[in-house]
Formats: structure tokens, C-alpha cells, sequence
């Protein structure tokens, strides 16, 4: 089964889910749709041990 990228992505953005878990053998197929996201900028992935990552959307740290 394919998963959606785009509108998983969509739905991170918009909060919808709070995180993305990609893993090592879907990560080329996410790469591609990732790069071209028109909000990728708001949206950080942190790679994990062994393979994969876990994408969340960015929040602003409140400035003091």
C-alpha cells in the first residue's frame, strides 16, 4: 500500500498529526515529494538511529 505523502504532510502541517515517521525503505519515494512540500520549511525532520525519520511541524520558541 502506497502511502500519501503529500497529504500526510498536509495534515502535519495543519496539525492534524502530530508527527510523520518515515522509514529507511519509504524514505526515497517521501524524499522527492518532501523537497517540493510548499510549507517544507515548516516542518523538521530528525533522523533516527539505523534508518528513517520522524518529521514534526516546526514551532517558534516564545521569544523572552
Amino acid at each position: 500500500m502506497t502511502k500519501d505523502y503529500q497529504q500526510l504532510l498536509t495534515d502535519l502541517y495543519n496539525g492534524k498529526i502530530s508527527k510523520l515517521e518515515i522509514e529507511r525503505d519509504e524514505f526515497m519515494d517521501f524524499q522527492p515529494i518532501y523537497m517540493s512540500f510548499q510549507f517544507r520549511k515548516g516542518i523538521v525532520g530528525t533522523a533516527k538511529r539505523g534508518g528513517g525519520a520522524t518529521y514534526r511541524r516546526y514551532q517558534d520558541k516564545p521569544k523572552a
